[in-house]
């Protein structure tokens, strides 16, 4: 990555659909107020790029991905029928963003108190990249329905590697492994097998444990505090992420990133909301953790706990709360009176 003139780095932005321009515009208002860290490339994709080029993933905001290798991104809208694949996944795999880092934890104590668990999902695999077909009997030309799921030796081993360099590199002492090796026995079998391969690399640094994807589950109700990284395949990392995001307050309070060897593109991971789209009281919070991690990315570690900060004091200490947390503030009251604590 290489800075401009003026020192800024240059990102493609997505604004996204739904509540995303709303909560993009938050977000770019305070990174601007933080110094204007990003020279940004405006482009569309979701609904707005269908509505623009015809495409929900247009060329021109690959492209635009391509030349940067860095982006901040709002909710996409897939559309349901009509042969367009989720523009999320179509991302993940055109940049080879094999690696899923969703961090949750407690600002606003509630139902669980001092959440800190950082989730990895392994990003390109899985069940998610499904062969699919029906097969017919009878009459019913869709009687069975059939789905296969890859997962590589070397792509499990390239996630766990991921996840052990994260836990070294942040101070974490512990990874579960989540698995299904039980009944999944080639396509999570695997997983856990090449996981553990490199966790012996890892030894005396980075204790290490597994669990069945359902015991993990019902453990995260139990005593959450007992995890502090998991280690996901491509489906149950989605699924346990969003229960970790259930932990801390919502997906409103739940930052992503997706990161490759080349290209690294940072999420609000809620989605678009179009139910409240257009009335100001979307909560931004999910996007700005998502600019603090790509602060963190490109070194800017001081931005980003300055960020972290003043989002910690405008929701705790002025108590400035969009009203999925309780409040009554409105997209811009809450940025307003998060640039004031910067």
């Amino acid at each position: 990555m290489t800075a401009t003139q003026g020192g800024r780095i240059p990102a493609t932005l997505i604004p996204g659909d739904g509540i995303g321009p709303e909560v993009t515009n938050a977000t770019v208002q305070v990174l601007d107020a933080l110094g204007s860290p990003f020279e940004w490339e405006t482009q569309t994709a979701g609904m707005a790029g269908i509505d623009a080029t015809g495409d929900p993933l247009p060329a021109a905001t690959l492209e635009s991905i391509r030349r940067n290798r860095l982006a901040l991104k709002g909710p996409l809208t897939t559309p349901v029928g009509g042969g367009f694949r989720s523009v999320n996944v179509r991302l993940r795999e055109e940049f080879k963003l094999y690696a899923n880092l969703r961090p949750a934890k407690t600002i606003i104590p509630g139902r669980y108190e001092n959440i800190d668990i950082v989730l990895v999902r392994e990003n390109i695999e899985g069940l998610y990249v499904a062969h699919e077909y029906f097969v017919p009997v009878g009459a019913d030309p869709r009687a069975v329905a059939v789905s296969t799921g890859v997962n590589t030796r070397d792509g499990c081993r390239r996630i766990a590697r991921f996840a052990f360099d994260y836990a070294v590199k942040n101070g974490r002492k512990k990874i579960t492994i989540v698995h299904k090796a039980n009944v999944l026995k080639a396509l999570t079998g695997i997983f856990l097998e090449a996981a553990r391969e490199v966790a012996q690399e890892y030894a005396g640094r980075v204790e290490v444990d597994d669990r069945i994807v359902d015991a993990c589950a019902m453990q995260l109700v139990l005593n959450p505090w007992q995890f502090d990284m998991l280690l996901c395949t491509n489906l149950f990392g989605d699924i346990l992420s969003d229960q970790l995001a259930g932990l801390i307050g919502g997906l409103g309070m739940a930052p992503g990133a997706n990161i490759g060897e080349q290209v690294a593109i940072f999420e609000a991971v809620h989605g678009s909301a179009p139910d409240i789209a257009g009335k100001g009281v979307a909560n931004p919070v999910s996007l700005l953790l998502a600019a603090g991690m790509m602060l963190e990315h490109v070194g800017k570690q001081d931005l980003a706990v300055r960020l972290r900060g003043a989002i910690q004091a405008t929701l705790l200490e002025d108590q400035v709360r969009t009203r999925d947390l309780g409040g009554t503030a409105s997209t811009a009251e809450f940025t307003t009176a998060l640039i004031k604590r910067l």
